[in-house]
């Protein structure tokens, strides 16, 4: 009789290559879990904060809410000053499309029309102001805005 080792259990075939009963599954040199690197956003100077709220400001004159929008989702994180103008450029304009759309649905009664006048003529308005104040570095909220975004 000769002392022969038992066979190994047999493995389910589920359509894998099967390994040897004894072998260590392989890892590369140094497995560790590979994170992505992400840097943290470098904060802006002072000047580069003033420039890019003064843009959403005005943007919004020719664009509506996307400038605001586009600003604030990849600017935010990158000072506390663009942060809230954008935020509140974002409201405001957000607003004033509300507002623009009651005007034209409205616009069946004939009142709609001076309506929708009288949003663009504001929104010219507040959003030139705002652009001043953003770019002597003040802070500046719309007196009209719903409050969708966290400034």
């Amino acid at each position: 009789m000769t002392d022969a080792p038992p066979p190994p259990p047999q493995q389910p075939d589920n359509g894998q290559p099967q390994q040897p009963y004894n072998a260590q599954p392989q890892q590369p040199y140094n497995a560790q879990p590979q994170q992505p690197y992400t840097a943290p956003p470098q904060p802006l100077n002072p000047q580069e904060e003033k420039l890019w709220a003064t843009l959403t400001h005005v943007g919004g004159i020719f664009f509506g809410f996307i400038p605001a929008l586009v600003v604030y989702l990849v600017m935010k994180d990158r000072g506390p000053f663009i942060r809230a103008h954008s935020a509140s450029a974002l409201n405001f304009q957000l607003t004033a499309l509300i507002a623009a759309l009651v005007s034209g649905l409205l616009s069946i009664i004939g009142i709609g029309i001076v309506l929708l006048f009288a949003v663009q003529i504001v929104v010219v308005v507040f959003s030139i102001i705002a652009a001043v104040k953003a770019n002597q570095g003040q802070w500046y909220r719309y007196p009209v805005a719903i409050k969708f975004v966290q400034e």
